[in-house]
């Protein structure tokens, strides 16, 4: 079964280190990404040079219609998804729930939760036989803090990363018949541009200390759980969560 890779928020961060790991496993490998064109083919031409096929596909992934498009130009290109990293999310700035707004919470629903579930869907669509798929694998990148709350910080983050935890475990019971596996990698403080968008870039510098290992973790670690779980050599894992959070 030739191995097609679909990594939403691949441009940056874990996702991108996912990207790079997986080049020289044999995947082709398709990198979504929302608005920065120019770190997309960044990583992208980097993935190529290591050997492997690959593509850049913008879409917004909390829209179906886009969804569609982006797994239209994959079936295209690279050939029908055989393994998907649900990485793409969004945050906002640090607040009380006194203080989010309805729109606010619509759209880290709709970014976090439903659209790693519409993903899913299309997902299965090739993966599973009851479609005419061979089976496939779904790696879901929650975070640590849905098992924490974010009290005072983002509850509406850590809710939406909650609900992908609950997705989780039903999606793999519910096709691991079908010879589709699904698991979710849980990071913690990871230096990455993603604490930019809670407002403030140096969050994981401030807090690393209070961590038990004493330090932020790197996207290329918690790169090397996701694609550990993409392959063979989890064929027996599904349903399950590993933890990259510095032991928090």
């Amino acid at each position: 079964m030739e191995k097609v890779l679909l990594i939403t928020g691949g441009s940056r961060g874990i996702g991108a280190a996912t990207a790079l790991l997986a080049a020289s496993q044999g995947y082709r490998i398709c990198i979504n990404y929302l608005s920065d064109h120019a770190a997309a083919e960044k990583v992208c031409s980097k993935v190529r040079e290591l050997g492997a096929q690959a593509i850049t596909v913008q879409a917004d992934v909390s829209n179906e219609d886009e969804i569609i498009r982006l797994y239209t130009r994959v079936d295209a290109e690279l050939g029908p998804v055989t393994h998907l990293v649900n990485n793409a999310a969004t945050i906002a700035h640090v607040s009380r729930l006194d203080d989010i707004s309805e729109f606010r919470m619509l759209k880290i629903m709709m970014s976090n939760v439903v659209g790693p579930m519409l993903c899913s869907k299309h997902a299965l669509l090739r993966m599973s036989p009851r479609h005419g798929g061979q089976g496939g694998c779904i790696v879901n990148v929650t975070s640590r803090v849905s098992c924490l709350g974010a009290p005072g910080e983002y509850i509406d983050y850590a809710a939406s990363k909650g609900a992908m935890d609950t997705f989780t475990i039903g999606l793999s019971k519910e096709v691991a018949g079908e010879g589709i596996r699904v698991n979710a990698v849980r990071p913690g403080y990871i230096f990455t541009d993603f604490h930019a968008l809670s407002g403030d870039p140096f969050r994981v510098s401030k807090l690393e200390g209070d961590l038990p290992m004493c330090r932020g973790g790197t996207p290329e670690e918690v790169a090397q759980v996701i694609v550990w779980l993409l392959s063979d050599k989890a064929s027996y894992v599904t349903g399950a969560f590993i933890d990259a959070a510095g032991g928090r």
